[in-house]
């Protein structure tokens, strides 16, 4: 007798989306992730992993990549058999590095500690390091860059 093998889905997904430079863009970008991840069957630790990776970089490339009348995109590519989703987000400032900001080394520096106002912002780059196995940032010509970064399921082997 014959059985039917139920299908997962394809191998490899892909979404790609522009969104306005915006806050709201921002927001509606980790939105969108969250909603794929869902259609895709993503397991739950990856999906809240991208959905992390995504609002830091969403936002650093409204923050930091923002050039009036230029839309950011969102790309994700997810490989179910090697457990493997490629997020990518694309702005138009290819000049603007990003850089993982050097460690805090806390309140007893020395005399001049005080004087430096206590950061609220800037981590967001220490945050995908953790979360992603890695990240890079390739030239978008003519002018932007994209911030690529690659997360793996544990279930999947690395």
């Amino acid at each position: 007798m014959n059985r039917a093998t139920p299908q997962a889905g394809p191998a490899l997904t892909a979404f790609t989306q522009l969104l306005s430079s915006t806050r709201r863009g921002a927001r509606l970008a980790r939105l969108l992730t969250v909603t794929e991840m869902l259609s895709w069957e993503v397991p739950q630790g990856l999906a809240e992993r991208a959905e992390l990776v995504v609002a830091e970089l969403a936002a650093n490339a409204v923050l930091h990549g923002h050039v009036p009348g230029r839309c950011f995109r969102l790309s994700l590519t997810y490989d179910r058999t090697a457990g493997r989703l490629t997020v990518e987000v694309t702005d138009a400032r290819g000049e603007c590095e990003p850089r993982v900001p050097a460690p805090d080394t806390g309140p007893d520096d020395g005399p001049d500690t005080e004087a430096e106002p206590l950061r609220t912002g800037g981590h967001g780059l220490t945050l995908v390091t953790a979360l992603a196995d890695h990240w890079e940032t390739v030239p978008h010509p003519p002018g932007g860059k994209t911030v690529r970064a690659v997360l793996t399921s544990p279930a999947a082997g690395g």
